[in-house]
C-alpha cells in the first residue's frame, strides 16, 4: 500500500465519521467531535508513519541478514573488503522500498574474534506527520525517522589443505611458466589468509612441482630409504705368509707336491703357480698352474693336493700327464678360491652384488666397474673373479681416498641393461619415482613403502625445484614459485601421488610440526589437489630408471630394458604392478576422492583428443581425475589459465565457508 493510498483512505474514514456527526442535533457531540477533530487526525495519519516504520524495520532487518551472510561467505577479513561486500548486497534488497534513504556511512560490517561477522545498518524512512507530534525530525513533508537493524553471523570456517601440483617440464619454457607463476601466485592470495587469522582458521597450501620425477629435497632419504654410498678400503690381497717353492711333484690319482718347510697345515688353501714340464704328452704345468687348491698335509715337506668338483673336495689326479722338470711356488690363500680379499668398515654389501672399486693404489688391476661381491663379514668382502694370476706382482698401498660402491637398486649408482642390452651405470638423485608394491595406490607411510628412486639420465636430470610442506607464508610460498624453471619430460602420474601425499596426515607424518597435515575431519577442514598439467605423461619408471623406448623423455639409450606397462621380472612384483601413466595417475585420483580429498584438475592448452581403450591421455586424466564435472578446466592460453586458477581459488575460498 503507497502512502497516497493509505492516506486517501483514512481521509475517506474521517469525513464518514464527520458527515454522521454532522447529522447529530445534540450540540454536546458536535461540539466534542470538533475538538477531538485534529487529535483524531494525527493519530490516523501517525499510524500511517508508524506502519511504514515497523514494515521497513522488519525489511531491513532481512535485507542485512543476507548482505551478513554474503560478507561472512566472503574471504575478506578487513572491515572495509566486508563492508563493501555487506553494503552492495543490502542497496540490492532495499531497492523496492521508496522513501527509504541509505547513508553509506551509517552502514558498519566488522570482523569479531576472527569468527563473527557483526553488521550495523541505520537508515532514514520519510514521514508524513512525524514532524508534529515528535519534533524536531525535520519540516512538513519533508520529515524522515531513523530506522535500525543489527545482524551477525559466525562463519564457522573450515581450516584448509590445499596441494598445488604444477607442471614444470620443458614444454612450459617461455610465457607458458611466466603464465603458470603469475596464476599461482594469485590463487595463494586468494586461499591464504593473512598470519592473524592463522590463530582462528588455518590456509595452508603445500607446493609440488614435477618434470622427471618429484624432487624431494631435504625429505628424500625420509621417503625413499637411505642410499647405500661408498666406503673406504684398508686392505686389499689375496694371500698371506711368504711364498714357498717348490722342489717336486709326485703324480697319480693322488698328487704331491713336495715344499721343504712348508708350514701348511690340514685344509689350508694355497695358489700354486710357476711350474715347469717336459716330455710328450698332456702338459703337467698346464695341469697345474694357476689354480687353487686345498692341502693336506702329509709331512714337513710335502704336502698332497685336492680340489672342489663342486659338491665336495676331491683327490686331485696327475696321472698320464707329463713330469715335472723344475720351479714352482705355493703360497696360502686367503679365501678357497684364491681370490681377493678386501677390508672396508662397515661396506653393507652382500653376496652376488655388483660392486665398482675406484682410487685404489699399487693393486690398481682392483680399479674397475665390472666387480662382484662375495661378502664374508661386515668389514671384508672377497672380489669375485680377481685372482692371482690376474693380479700377478701387484700390491695393495694404502690411500684415503680408495672406495668401494655397491651398483645396486638402493645404491648410489645403479648398473643394469639399457633398451638395447647394453650396461649402463647411472646415479640417484632427490627425485623419486612411482612408488610399488602393496603400497602402490596409498597414503601408506614411506618408512612401511617406500616411494620409488630415481636415476636419471645425463639428458633428463633431476629437476632443481623441490617440493614445499603445507605452509601459510605466501612470501615463501612465492619466491618458490617464482624460482621454477621449465625442465625436464612429464612424469604427471609421480606428481599425482605426491598431491595426495603432501595433505595426507598418514604420509605426511615426515614433515615438521608447523608443515603437518591435519588429521581428516570433513567438519573442521577441507583437503584440496589440485592437478596441472600441459601435456601427455611420457615418463614410465622401471627399477628407478626410466623404461622402454618412450619418446620425449631423453635418449633410449639411457632407459631400462624392462617394460614400462610390467615389470613382471623386476623385485618379484606380479604382472600389472607398472601400469601405464595415465591409469596409474586415475586409481591414484579414484583412492584420494575416497579419502574425502576434493581434486580440481587444470589441463593447460593439452591435446583435447582421447585416445584408445582405457585412459591413455592428459584429457581423459583431467576429467577422470576432477571430483566433479565443475572441477575440471581447460585453459587454452595465460588469459584463461590466470582465470582458471582465480575461479578454483574462489571456489575454495566459498567452501571453506559453506561447507
Amino acid at each position: 500500500m503507497t502512502v497516497l493510498n493509505a492516506l486517501s483512505g483514512a481521509l475517506a474514514r474521517l469525513s464518514s465519521v464527520a458527515a454522521r456527526l454532522r447529522g447529530d442535533r445534540r450540540g454536546n457531540v458536535a461540539i466534542l467531535f470538533a475538538l477531538a477533530l485534529p487529535t483524531l487526525v494525527m493519530v490516523v495519519l501517525g499510524g500511517i508513519d508508524i506502519q511504514r516504520v515497523t514494515t521497513v524495520r522488519a525489511n531491513l532487518q532481512d535485507a542485512l541478514d543476507a548482505a551478513t551472510l554474503a560478507a561472512a561467505r566472503s574471504p575478506y577479513v578487513e572491515d572495509e573488503d566486508l563492508t563493501e561486500v555487506g553494503l552492495n548486497v543490502l542497496k540490492a534488497n532495499m531497492q523496492g522500498f521508496p522513501g527509504v534513504t541509505i547513508d553509506d556511512s551509517a552502514i558498519q560490517f566488522k570482523l569479531e574474534n576472527g569468527e563473527i561477522v557483526v553488521a550495523n545498518a541505520t537508515v532514514d524512512v520519510k514521514t508524513l506527520v512525524a514532524n508534529i507530534v515528535l519534533p524536531p525530525y525535520g519540516k512538513i513533508l519533508d520529515d524522515t525517522l531513523p530506522v535500525g537493524a543489527h545482524s551477525e553471523v559466525n562463519r564457522s570456517t573450515k581450516d584448509v589443505e590445499v596441494a598445488l601440483v604444477l607442471d614444470i617440464t620443458g614444454s612450459m619454457s617461455g610465457s607458458r611458466i611466466r603464465d603458470l607463476k603469475t596464476a599461482a601466485n594469485d590463487l595463494v592470495d586468494i586461499v591464504v589468509q593473512d598470519e592473524a587469522r592463522q590463530a582462528v582458521t588455518r590456509t595452508r597450501i603445500a607446493l609440488v612441482p614435477y618434470s622427471m620425477g618429484v624432487n624431494a629435497g631435504d625429505y628424500a632419504a625420509a621417503v625413499r630409504g637411505e642410499i647405500r654410498g661408498r666406503t673406504n678400503i684398508d686392505a686389499a690381497d689375496w694371500g698371506t705368509g711368504s711364498t714357498k717353492s717348490v722342489s717336486g711333484v709326485t703324480k697319480g690319482s693322488q698328487t704331491t707336491v713336495k715344499a721343504n718347510g712348508h708350514g701348511f697345515q690340514n685344509n689350508d688353501y694355497v695358489w700354486l703357480t710357476g711350474v715347469s714340464s717336459s716330455g710328450s704328452g698332456s702338459s703337467l704345468a698346464s695341469r697345474l698352474n694357476n689354480k687353487a687348491y686345498r692341502v693336506q698335509r702329509v709331512d714337513a715337506n710335502n704336502v698332497r693336493l685336492q680340489t672342489w668338483n663342486g659338491s665336495s673336495w676331491v683327490e686331485y689326479s696327475t696321472s698320464g700327464y707329463t713330469n715335472y722338470s723344475s720351479g714352482g711356488t705355493l703360497r696360502k690363500c686367503l679365501v678357497s678360491t684364491c681370490e681377493v680379499v678386501a677390508t672396508s668398515p662397515n661396506h653393507g654389501l652382500q653376496t652376488g652384488e655388483d660392486i665398482r672399486i675406484d682410487d685404489v693404489r699399487g693393486l690398481t688391476v682392483l680399479n674397475s666397474d665390472d666387480r662382484s661381491a662375495t661378502r664374508l663379514d661386515k668389514d671384508t668382502f672377497v672380489v669375485n673373479g680377481l685372482l692371482p694370476n690376474t693380479v700377478g706382482s701387484q700390491t695393495y698401498s694404502s690411500a684415503s681416498t680408495d672406495y668401494v660402491q655397491c651398483l645396486e637398486l638402493g645404491c648410489q649408482f645403479y648398473k643394469f641393461s639399457n633398451y638395447y642390452g647394453s650396461t649402463r651405470i647411472q646415479e640417484v638423485s632427490d627425485c623419486v619415482s612411482e612408488r610399488i608394491g602393496t603400497g602402490m595406490y596409498t597414503e601408506a607411510a614411506p618408512g612401511s613403502a617406500p616411494v620409488g628412486l630415481a636415476y636419471p639420465s645425463s639428458d633428463n636430470r633431476c629437476l632443481g625445484s623441490t617440493i614445499l610442506p603445507l605452509t601459510y607464508k605466501k612470501d615463501e610460498l612465492k619466491s618458490q614459485i617464482n624460482g621454477y624453471s621449465a625442465v625436464g619430460s612429464t612424469a604427471g602420474q609421480i606428481g599425482v601421488e605426491w598431491g595426495w601425499y603432501m595433505i595426507s596426515p598418514v604420509f605426511g607424518a615426515i614433515f615438521p610440526s608447523d608443515n603437518r597435515p591435519d588429521p581428516y575431519d570433513a567438519q573442521k577442514r577441507l583437503k584440496v589437489v589440485i592437478l596441472m598439467t600441459d601435456g601427455e605423461f611420457n615418463t614410465p619408471y622401471c627399477n628407478g630408471v626410466v623404461a622402454g623406448a618412450v619418446s620425449g623423455s631423453g635418449d633410449v639409450n639411457q632407459h631400462i630394458g624392462c617394460s614400462q606397462y610390467t615389470g613382471a621380472n623386476l623385485q618379484n612384483q606380479p604382472v600389472g604392478q607398472y601400469s601405464n601413466p595415465f591409469a596409474r595417475s586415475v586409481e591414484m585420483c579414484k583412492q584420494m576422492k575416497a579419502a574425502g580429498v576434493i581434486v580440481y584438475t587444470v589441463g593447460f592448452d593439452i591435446n583435447t583428443g582421447t585416445g584408445g581403450a582405457g585412459v591413455d591421455t592428459a584429457k581423459e586424466v583431467m576429467q577422470q581425475c576432477a571430483t566433479n564435472s565443475d572441477h575440471v578446466y581447460l585453459p587454452e592460453n595465460g588469459a584463461s589459465l590466470k582465470s582458471a586458477f582465480g575461479a578454483i581459488g574462489r571456489s575454495i575460498s566459498q567452501l571453506r565457508i559453506t561447507r
